[in-house]
């Protein structure tokens, strides 16, 4: 079967990279006030996520140097719910992935799946914090503050869904997702949240904003009194920032996919699916046909929790798959559709020969291609030739260079990508 040749496109965002990440960390701490709440002495919880968010470590690293400046014993500990295989070995590793230990952070660090209850909400919800956390004098948390993948509302993902979900650890994630089925996710993190804020043990947070080349773009220390208003316009302008891929195109290759790179392991928003298959869910987003997904992240720890969404997978995917992890976020988070084992074949070749006479065309070049590294990283994509029209139309595209759909001697597609961007960020 006869392939087109690919034009790699560089995609041309605005910048909005904050110059000094640890200057703006202090500046924003040092102007919320948040250490004249407490006494010198005081212990310190500060929860940190689990996803690929840039700079972290030294985000972090600057949230325990400002606390420790304030006469406080900060402490570190994993606010995420049932990732790292749910277990307290596995949260601490996924903090380990990040830069972020005892040792780099200056610091300890407590990673334990003991909880306290906080009560019920209106709707019977009973909620739970971190026991370390809740024995603590006060809880900051750090955060992202970005669109879900399952579902879109007024707040997402973020520190009110850490301090929901996150700090509910194993046990809330579990019950909050099965009230989620019924009364909808972004009510139950509200409600929640609300339940959370009610132990008075919340100081705030540090919200991140990450700019469409996944810089840090703004840096905002969040009062607990302002919180959910807060998190409402953080993510607003978050979205406004959104890269996505240029055009609908019947066939997308991912080189990867990963909970590092989103919680769904695809951002289901950049790759349209919903995380139970939909196909073309959300509006105002390019449109594809087929989803062919080559391999799992180095930092997926072997989840494959995304590649239900696939429509084609290689079987080294498979065969890489640690059903434990995969499993056990995937049932927390109700969603088992989004491990399916798609169709899965031995070569990249043989996969794309596949799924080509699938899209509805019947001459073979007509089909239209885009290939991507993964769904984080979009400021250089590649597509076929035969939609340089429509490029040439956007004056926010430029095209870098022309190239063959190349295959190694296995019959395996050699990435345009994977010595370009090593880092999410580069441009």
């Amino acid at each position: 079967m006869q392939f087109p040749r690919l034009l790699v496109v560089r995609q041309k965002f605005p910048d909005r990279k904050i110059p000094d990440v640890a200057a703006e960390v202090r500046s924003q701490l040092t102007a919320s006030g948040f250490a004249g709440r407490l006494k010198p002495g005081s212990r310190i919880a500060i929860g940190v996520g689990s996803r690929g968010i840039h700079n972290i470590a030294t985000i972090v690293r600057n949230v325990v140097g400002y606390w420790k400046e304030q006469g406080m014993h900060p402490f570190l500990f994993p606010a995420m719910g049932s990732h790292g295989a749910a277990s307290a070995a596995g949260q601490a590793e996924v903090l380990a992935h990040y830069g972020i230990t005892e040792a780099t952070m200056g610091c300890p660090l407590i990673s334990q799946l003991e909880v306290v209850s906080l009560g019920k909400t209106a709707d019977g919800i009973e909620a739970f914090m971190d026991k370390m956390a809740y024995d603590s004098d006060g809880v900051m948390l750090v955060g992202r503050v970005k669109w879900h993948t399952d579902f879109a509302g007024k707040i997402e993902s973020g520190l009110f869904k850490m301090m929901a979900i996150g700090l509910g650890k194993f046990a809330g994630a579990q019950r909050y997702h099965s009230y989620a089925y019924r009364l909808g996710l972004e009510h139950v993190i509200r409600s929640v949240g609300r339940q959370v804020l009610k132990s008075g043990k919340i100081l705030g947070g540090l919200a991140i904003l990450e700019d469409a080349y996944h810089n840090t773009a703004k840096i905002d220390a969040v009062p607990v009194e302002a919180m959910e208003q807060r998190e409402e316009e953080n993510l607003a302008l978050v979205k406004t920032w959104m890269a996505k891929i240029p055009m609908d195109l019947d066939l997308l290759i991912l080189d990867e996919i990963g909970k590092n790179i989103s919680g769904a392991g695809m951002d289901t928003k950049v790759a349209n699916r919903g995380v139970n298959g939909e196909y073309n869910p959300w509006p105002n987003t390019p449109k594809f046909q087929r989803l062919f997904v080559r391999n799992l992240s180095e930092l997926s720890y072997n989840s494959s929790v995304g590649m239900g969404m696939a429509d084609v997978v290689t079987d080294r995917l498979v065969n890489r798959i640690n059903w434990e992890p995969t499993w056990i976020n995937s049932l927390t988070a109700n969603t088992p559709a989004a491990i399916r084992t798609p169709i899965h074949f031995p070569t990249d070749r043989e996969c794309l020969e596949r799924v080509m006479p699938t899209v509805g065309k019947l001459d073979m070049a007509e089909v239209t291609f885009g290939w991507i590294r993964n769904t984080m990283e979009l400021t250089r994509v590649a597509v076929s030739e035969n939609v340089r029209g429509e490029l040439e139309k956007n004056p926010a595209l430029e095209i870098e260079s022309t190239i063959d759909f190349d295959f190694d001697g296995d019959g395996n597609l050699i990435s345009p990508f994977l010595q370009v961007e090593e880092t999410a960020g580069a441009h």
